[in-house]
């Protein structure tokens, strides 16, 4: 909202970069698949592309006549899409810095618009509460998925391309098949409206932020809650996986920028369990772990029935393990939370208290 950019360095003592240029207040950042660009969409209708450097120069793009919500680099880093409250999707090419082409079927404003993994097709979400499949090279709209009870404000590709997920105001996440253009999952999760989500890199997670304050964290191959995070006072806004899938990041309306570290295994949910420390470190039950063996090569066939048995034994203590400490560590999330509304209880007591002795202060001067 101060029309500002920060570039953070995760190193320590490393200064943020702080970029000026935008009129207006800074709606949606992204940094380009290299890492040597950041586009950025405000509420001054343009969008910029920042070298994120300390001279921090960057070039305007100028072609949507209202606010610019959300800015993607396709995975190639050569197009940039861009979607507006002037009800657009708008398709840009980066190193000619150059405007392409418009998408305008929808009827209202315009939240979301990103790149399918391999750029053929883009997902736009919108107040109009639809959702739009486009493909890229025909320019036209392919499908429209009107399922949403309320406005749409994200939407994003799995890794895989193959499905879309979505987070509205109606409080639900859903998830739809591309291909056959049909529901696949629906998550009602949140008390309030859902702002942003991202997938995991494995496509095996998804993370959800909610002006319930909270963040979730869904199991896509159970199609179950995993966590829930508490750590921002007042709505969460965003959220994002980093590219590893090692951390993710989350904002708020509290004006914080918060870092999580993940405890789920980011290596590649393709390979086969190799070892033991990667079944430990992947959270989740046996069946889970059978599915994600399932998605990777058939294991080597040298292994005795004995040697077979006994690990399956160790993923079910491991399992277990894995189960006990999310318990342990979700109480532990909610004696944080009872000792936040202590204090919040203790503020609304004292206030109470406050605005009591003032009323018999006025009340005794006006009795002399």
């Amino acid at each position: 909202m101060d029309s500002c950019l920060m570039i953070w360095s995760m190193r320590p003592q490393m200064r943020a970069y702080r970029f000026v240029g935008h009129k207006d207040a800074v709606m949606c950042v992204q940094f380009s698949p290299s890492g040597h660009l950041v586009a950025s969409g405000s509420r001054d209708k343009t969008v910029r592309l920042w070298v994120p450097n300390v001279k921090g120069e960057s070039t305007v793009f100028k072609a949507h006549t209202a606010t610019v919500r959300s800015v993607q680099f396709s995975s190639d880093g050569q197009s940039l899409v861009t979607a507006s409250d002037d009800k657009t999707v708008k398709v840009w090419t980066v190193h000619r810095q150059k405007f392409l082409f418009s998408l305008s079927q929808h009827i209202n404003w315009v939240r979301c618009a990103k790149f399918s993994p391999d750029g053929r097709l883009i997902a736009s979400a919108s107040d109009d509460k639809t959702i739009k499949l486009w493909d890229k090279t025909s320019r036209e709209c392919i499908h429209s998925f009107c399922e949403h009870g309320g406005f749409v404000n994200h939407v994003d590709f799995h890794p895989s391309g193959t499905c879309i997920a979505a987070a509205g105001t109606d409080n639900t996440v859903k998830v739809w098949d591309v291909r056959m253009n049909r529901l696949l999952q629906h998550y009602q999760v949140h008390s309030a409206v859902v702002n942003c989500l991202s997938f995991h890199p494995s496509g095996n997670y998804l993370i959800t932020a909610s002006n319930d304050s909270t963040l979730k964290i869904l199991d896509l191959l159970e199609g179950r809650l995993l966590y829930t995070l508490h750590g921002h006072q007042g709505p969460a806004t965003c959220v994002a996986f980093s590219r590893t899938g090692d951390f993710f990041a989350s904002g708020g309306s509290d004006e914080q920028v918060m870092v999580w570290k993940t405890n789920f295994d980011a290596a590649d949910y393709g390979d086969v369990l190799k070892t033991q420390k990667y079944a430990t470190n992947v959270t989740g039950t046996l069946h889970n772990l059978q599915l994600e063996m399932d998605c990777g090569d058939p294991p080597k066939k040298n292994k005795t029935q004995e040697s077979a048995r006994n690990q399956h034994q160790q993923e079910e203590e491991t399992s277990l393990a894995d189960t006990l400490e999310h318990i342990v560590g979700q109480l532990d999330v909610l004696t944080q939370t009872v000792s936040i509304l202590e204090q919040r209880l203790t503020l609304t007591e004292d206030k109470l208290k406050e605005c009591l002795e003032n009323q018999q202060k006025l009340m005794h001067s006006k009795g002399n």
